[in-house]
């Protein structure tokens, strides 16, 4: 008669790759050292291969532990998603949710959002990763992600939230003091203040409805790896920058900035929330979800998704 899998010692596996500790594991899932260590140990001889290679310093994978560890990992994952689905159903939502959003964005707009969801679910714990760089959500085990771009990973299960219109613009006193472009080609003679993720990178693309579209690569005295970083530099008049709408917006209706070239459009960029695919999706992931979805999309710089 065939066994059924160990699945309680796939999950405790998948948990010490995650942690690269067995004593850690095993205070994240309230077991004792030797009860993880036995459970995996019992895997590897079930398997007749090592899982995990041990050192004094250090735990590393195994070829074999390497081509396991996704589906342990989705063990652990849809184990914990069914208790907390259970729960859920017999009271309030309750657990941890784990996020990822850019870290302007999620300073700036994210994060004001969190205390009311708080306060209505004040057993749902929130482990928040802010970061322009894009997470791995499957290897990172993150339940869900805000990000503005177009998802590259069709993998993922994407929902639009809205659109992001990218303004040129600058201050006042640079205008003054520079004059106001009226088409990219008069940009060559102005200074950049350049956001490095950018999609165009160090050019800047425009499309016209008439004349088509243009692009320079423009030099900049400053390239920063977060939007946030060139709001100073463009308030104090040092230069022109292509923003997001959500970052500029303040500034625009307090009159600390200005746009430039409004015929000529960048193409825009949208709001999403990304959730990783084949997964349980809790009842408290699903409340952040629609509770998000509503309050950013009605946000007054967001645009229609068209």
């Amino acid at each position: 008669m065939k066994r059924l899998p160990d699945l309680e010692a796939w999950a405790i596996f998948a948990k010490v790759a995650e942690c690269g500790a067995f004593a850690r594991a095993a205070d994240e899932l309230g077991l004792s050292q030797a009860t993880v260590s036995k459970a995996v140990s019992r895997l590897e001889d079930r398997m007749k291969t090592v899982l995990l290679h041990r050192t004094s310093r250090r735990l590393s994978l195994t070829e074999a532990g390497d081509a396991a560890l996704e589906r342990a990992a989705r063990i652990l994952a849809e184990g914990e998603a069914v208790e907390a689905d259970i729960a859920e159903q017999s009271g309030a939502l309750r657990g941890r949710v784990r996020m990822a959003a850019p870290m302007s964005f999620g300073l700036s707009h994210l994060a004001p959002l969190l205390p009311d969801f708080m306060a209505r679910h004040p057993e749902v714990e929130l482990d928040l990763h802010f970061g322009d760089e894009q997470v791995d959500l499957v290897a990172d085990r993150m339940d869900l992600a805000l990000r503005i771009a177009s998802p590259a990973d069709s993998s993922l299960l994407a929902r639009r939230l809205c659109a992001v219109r990218i303004l040129l613009v600058g201050a006042p006193s640079y205008f003054a003091r520079y004059g106001k472009p009226a088409h990219p080609a008069e940009l060559g003679d102005h200074r950049a203040l350049q956001y490095s993720h950018s999609q165009g990178g160090r050019f800047w693309r425009f499309r016209h409805p008439v004349e088509g579209e243009f692009s320079l690569e423009m030099n900049a005295p400053l390239r920063v790896n977060n939007a946030d970083a060139l709001v100073p530099a463009l308030r104090a008049g040092l230069g022109l920058a292509l923003q997001p709408e959500f970052l500029a917006w303040q500034d625009l209706q307090d009159g600390l900035l200005e746009t430039a070239m409004p015929e000529w459009q960048v193409d825009p960029i949208a709001l999403y929330i990304l959730t990783p695919p084949g997964r349980g999706r809790p009842a408290r992931v699903q409340a952040l979800i629609d509770d998000l979805a509503q309050r950013l999309a009605g946000s007054p710089w967001a645009r229609a998704t068209g």
